[in-house]
């Protein structure tokens, strides 16, 4: 049976047909903002305003950083980010502001200034707090001294008598967080550039004309002998030489004009400047590769807008090349924290002895376990691991053990830290399927990588909301499970 309710009244009949409620302290938001350092991220984000006693008062540190844990817990833009904020009480409270309001609290174009005021620094140090590390590390070392130091200065690990205990188990991987780039190829990348230099050019020759006519680019047939190749579905090796040294030439001809145009009298904006700097990189890049007919090339630009970016090979079965940042991180007890960063390729094998290090000074004791990839498992890090007492997964060097029974024994244990190993995996891909670990948007190197922090911290901030909400949740079923076997037990009396 169904009963028609007659529709929702409109709440603009009166307006005290819906009031927004007391918050309840159980809700998801609530408790995440009660495993924020809030106080930490006010002392560091108000840093970057030293010396600043003019202007509008900034947005408070809270409602700058809330604002970036809610856009990446739900993978939203800037301006949608502030609709969602505008349309519920829970995301007001937790931005820190004091009551319920219709109106946006700023707008979406200030996120951007918050990207940039938000460190990694800041972040890193953020992201120890909130894993705990950071207040071990408090609890260890009450002076300035530094952790694994005595009070003469000396480091405590160097004493022969001092037996550091292992404990724990660290897992090591890396992954390429890929920028939103187009896919670059040697053609594109030359139109791109030559496109770039044709709107510098007519700013020069606005800046700098004194009745002189604006010099020739020849842009509508470079565009047409570029169109034309892109069209092309097949083109083979002779007509992707010819298309690359005909922009090579417009490309030349260009560069050679905004010289000479700059030394007349023309000005740059600092942007353009960099933009210039970049082509011209591009060009000697593409012009070594075309003259020696190699497709590899030192420090290789793959983005005219975005030139920090640099191919990461992962040699994976549906990208073998990634364009983006190479991230390294360590996973301890299911926490996940980024160890280095770097738009450059490196070999991750040479992080672990940092790491284990890193994480000596955290909590006082070398790992117990180091679960890591083949590429960890150099001789120096073998060794390290040797002097330290820490077991690292692998098989071990040299011929396989003449007893069958205990290789037999080694090849069960490798398949079972293997297994563990895995749990590295499910956490990028929770963070390229879920969060925006997968394409990174940001279109700046600096605030690219405070996205790639942020999607860490909200991770960080799930797993820990999973954590505390787990043993209620057991504890319902508890109940659920006595209450079903009550009700049939009077069932069957009955």
């Amino acid at each position: 049976m169904y009963k028609q309710s007659g529709g929702q009244t409109s709440i603009f009949d009166d307006p005290k047909n819906f009031i927004v409620a007391d918050l309840d302290p159980e809700n998801r938001w609530c408790k995440m903002a009660s495993m924020i350092p809030w106080d930490l991220i006010d002392k560091k984000y108000s840093e970057q305003f030293k010396g600043s006693i003019v202007g509008n008062p900034a947005k408070a540190s809270r409602m700058a950083f809330g604002a970036h844990i809610i856009k990446e817990k739900y993978g939203l833009s800037d301006d949608e980010t502030v609709e969602h904020i505008k349309e519920s009480p829970y995301l007001q409270w937790f931005i820190g502001m004091p009551k319920f309001s219709h109106k946006a609290p700023f707008d979406g174009s200030t996120m951007t200034w918050f990207r940039k005021r938000l460190t990694p620094e800041m972040l890193s140090e953020i992201n120890a707090y909130i894993i705990g590390r950071q207040k071990i590390k408090d609890d260890h070392h009450d002076d300035d001294s530094g952790a694994g130091s005595d009070s003469n200065g000396e480091e405590s690990g160097s004493d022969e008598n001092t037996e550091v205990k292992s404990k724990g188990t660290l897992i090591l991987d890396a992954t390429c967080a890929p920028a939103d780039i187009k896919f670059p190829t040697d053609i594109s990348l030359l139109n791109t550039g030559r496109e770039s230099l044709e709107a510098i050019i007519a700013d020069l020759h606005t800046a700098a004309a004194d009745g002189e006519k604006k010099p020739r680019t020849y842009k509508n047939r470079a565009r047409k002998e570029y169109l034309r190749f892109a069209r092309n579905r097949k083109p083979t090796i002779k007509v992707i030489r010819k298309a690359i040294k005909k922009q090579l030439g417009y490309v030349r001809r260009d560069l050679a004009i905004a010289e000479r145009l700059l030394e007349v009298g023309g000005r740059l904006t600092e942007k353009q400047q960099n933009r210039l700097v970049t082509i011209k990189k591009v060009y000697a890049q593409q012009d070594e590769m075309y003259r020696e007919k190699k497709h590899k090339v030192e420090d290789r630009i793959v983005s005219i807008y975005q030139s920090w970016v640099r191919p990461i090979v992962r040699g994976k079965a549906n990208a073998p090349v990634e364009f983006g940042a190479k991230v390294s991180i360590s996973m301890v007890d299911g926490f996940a924290a980024i160890e280095r960063l770097s738009w450059d390729a490196y070999n991750e094998g040479t992080t672990l002895q940092e790491t284990a290090e890193k994480y000596r000074f955290d909590t006082g004791f070398y790992p117990e376990r180091i679960l890591a990839d083949k590429i960890y498992r150099t001789r120096d890090n073998l060794a390290y691991c040797k002097k330290n007492s820490i077991s690292m997964n692998g098989p071990k060097l040299g011929r396989p053990h003449k007893d069958k029974q205990v290789y037999r024994t080694q090849c069960l244990q490798e398949k079972m830290e293997a297994g563990e190993r895995n749990a590295v995996e499910s956490k990028f891909g929770e963070g390229k399927r879920t969060y925006g670990l997968g394409l990174v948007y940001a279109k700046l190197k600096e605030t690219s990588e405070t996205s790639i922090h942020l999607t860490f911290i909200v991770m960080k901030l799930e797993k820990r909301l999973r954590v505390f909400l787990l043993p209620i949740l057991k504890t319902w079923k508890n109940i659920i499970f006595m209450f079903r076997i009550m009700i049939k037990g009077v069932l069957i009396s009955a």
